[in-house]
């Protein structure tokens, strides 16, 4: 609430907005009946004011227990979902005087057969909202059907499915950042340089919801702007250096054209420290994530640009918004994207100083 408003109590709003205490107190419990002219006169004020009825008190007295679920992949220290997870502890934290317990479920971001078995699992106990890492399209979608089936509300981070009952999604728009990338990347390159996209494999099905999005955005773009040059694609392994750079050795030595490279998730730096070892200076190369290994490489000119997400407020934003539907009875916006952040050597240093 502003400062200016502050010490503002439901009489005042009352007057404000021409009628009854009870009036504002049914607009803002959303109880009883109240016309249509009189809750918009009343909503007008609330959103004004930024009123905020007392929270902890009604959390409190309904005595009430939840427990909410976190599905999210794996992650050693450093990566791009010890982010998500890190701003999923910061809301569970602010949430536990409100009787809300959280479990976080783990999956191999590489093998949607891990997935699968946590849906398997999931309701063995009892859940009361559902928060997922949309990585695997169809899985996410079985998981949905089910949650649907069960009256379970749940929310989509990472990247949006469309035609589903999620309540609502906190990512940023997938395709639009495959445009931004392939922008940031061409106009460094001639019309004629040939671009090299990397693709990084494990085991399973391992093609997330997300970087099919962004790949999508980047061909459509250079299609768009009518780009000249070559499209070559490179399957790397996340755990084998060696096969990575022999695969690299021979792409590059075949195609000498190459001036740019683009990887569409967050191991950038795969590609980025071969460039690096191989002293080749010349190729730019775009990626995603503000994760440690590609900060060093951008920071050392390594690396061009990165595309970041915000992945803390997406974890942090999820968590809270299942608080606020189940708890607060709070309506929520379907579609909230996170800023598309665009870093560069120059500027990164002021973005890793207003982290969430």
């Amino acid at each position: 609430m502003d400062k200016e408003f502050s010490n503002i109590r439901i009489v005042d709003i009352a007057k404000m907005a021409g009628v009854s205490i009870g009036t504002v107190d049914r607009v803002i419990h959303s109880r009883g009946k109240v016309s249509e002219e009189n809750r918009k006169k009343v909503q007008a004020i609330l959103d004004m004011v930024h009123y905020q009825p007392n929270l902890m008190a009604r959390s409190l007295a309904s005595k009430k227990q939840y427990h909410f679920v976190a599905i999210t992949p794996f992650f050693t220290k450093g990566e791009y979902w010890e982010a998500i997870s890190e701003g999923i502890d910061k809301a569970a934290l602010e949430m536990e005087s409100y009787n809300v317990t959280i479990t976080k479920l783990f999956f191999d971001q590489y093998n949607n057969k891990t997935f699968d078995d946590i849906i398997r699992k999931l309701f063995d106990e009892r859940v009361d909202g559902v928060l997922i890492a949309t990585l695997f399209t169809d899985s996410v979608i079985r998981l949905s059907l089910e949650l649907d089936k069960n009256d379970i509300p749940y929310i989509y981070v990472d990247s949006n499915i469309e035609g589903q009952h999620q309540l609502a999604y906190y990512g940023t728009e997938s395709y639009d950042a495959g445009v931004i990338a392939a922008r940031l990347l061409t106009d460094r390159l001639s019309s004629t340089s040939d671009i090299l996209m990397a693709r990084i494999t494990h085991n399973g099905k391992n093609d997330s919801n997300q970087g099919k999005n962004r790949r999508e955005g980047f061909c459509r773009y250079l299609k768009e702007i009518g780009f000249g040059g070559k499209l070559y694609e490179v399957e790397l392994k996340i755990d084998d250096s060696v096969y990575n750079f022999m695969k690299l050795d021979e792409i590059f030595g075949m195609n000498p054209n190459i001036a740019g490279a683009v990887i569409f998730n967050s191991t950038c730096y795969i590609l980025g420290n071969y460039l690096k070892a191989r002293e080749m200076k010349s190729v730019k190369l775009v990626g995603y994530d503000l994760i440690k290994r590609n900060t060093q490489l951008l920071s050392e000119g390594v690396i061009t640009a990165l595309v970041a997400q915000r992945p803390e407020k997406q974890g942090y934003d999820g968590i809270k918004s299942l608080c606020n539907h189940l708890l607060f009875k709070q309506s929520l916006e379907k579609v909230n994207l996170m800023p598309i952040d665009i870093l560069l050597k120059e500027n990164l240093k002021y973005y890793l100083n207003n982290m969430l």
